[in-house]
């Protein structure tokens, strides 16, 4: 559905504003750290964001973003040149997207293996994995796991506010829930095992999290070259 289909009239500006806004925010925060809100850290202390899973979470937002400034670019341009200038953009994006999950992948699959290689490699092996990854930064990841949660759900409302016909973009919709439902699974991941595996079960989330995110890039690259195609068949023929 574009921005055409809504009609800008009828669309809540500042509630579509305040929702890229906010999505913008989640993407920091996994990408950043909690201290970029200024969230109880140190005078000149500024921690990674914990593991891998939240980090990886940025795959699924991205993607989100990629959606919602589709449907802003639908405000400036004409249905024709919106159409033409989304097939080539997602086109590309999508390619790189996918490279880059790729990537992301093998490096997940990487730490994964090692993990546990080291781990049941006893006695030294294990005191390696101890000392390197035993003690997962729960709390913190707990605060940043909080704020995205927060963050992706006033998203979710102001969207709506925004204009109530977005809930008929079945493709957001099914792309926010799975946003919101990795979201839950990283955090569940954090809280359900023992402390000392919870850093093999937050590679495992966010392995996951990639494999979902490369499938959504291969639909929307397979989905970009029909427009492409569409596009140059519609030149053709004018």
């Amino acid at each position: 559905m574009s921005m055409q289909a809504i009609g800008l009239d009828r669309l809540r500006i500042p509630f579509f504003v305040a929702a890229a806004v906010l999505l913008f925010l989640v993407i920091l925060v996994e990408l950043a750290s909690i201290a970029v809100l200024g969230t109880a850290a140190p005078a000149g202390f500024d921690p990674p964001t914990p593991g891998f899973g939240i980090r990886y979470l940025a795959i699924l937002d991205l993607l989100l973003a990629y959606a919602v400034a589709t449907m802003a670019l639908g405000l400036i341009l004409p249905r024709g040149v919106q159409g033409r200038v989304q097939g080539i953009v997602g086109l590309i994006l999508s390619l790189l997207g996918l490279l880059a999950a790729i990537v992301l992948i093998f490096l997940a699959l990487g730490a994964l293996i090692l993990m546990v290689t080291l781990l049941l490699a006893v006695p030294f092996g294990t005191i390696a994995y101890l000392a390197v990854w035993g003690d997962f930064p729960e709390s913190a990841a707990r605060i940043t796991l909080s704020l995205v949660m927060l963050f992706k759900l006033a998203f979710c409302v102001c969207l709506v506010l925004a204009h109530q016909r977005f809930l008929q973009n079945k493709g957001l919709v099914i792309l926010a829930a799975v946003s919101l439902g990795a979201t839950w699974v990283v955090a569940f991941l954090h809280s359900f095992p023992p402390g000392f595996l919870v850093s093999i079960a937050d590679v495992i989330g966010a392995l996951v999290i990639a494999i979902v995110g490369a499938i959504w890039l291969i639909l929307l690259l397979i989905g970009s070259i029909l427009a492409v195609v569409a596009s140059l068949r519609s030149v053709r023929v004018g």
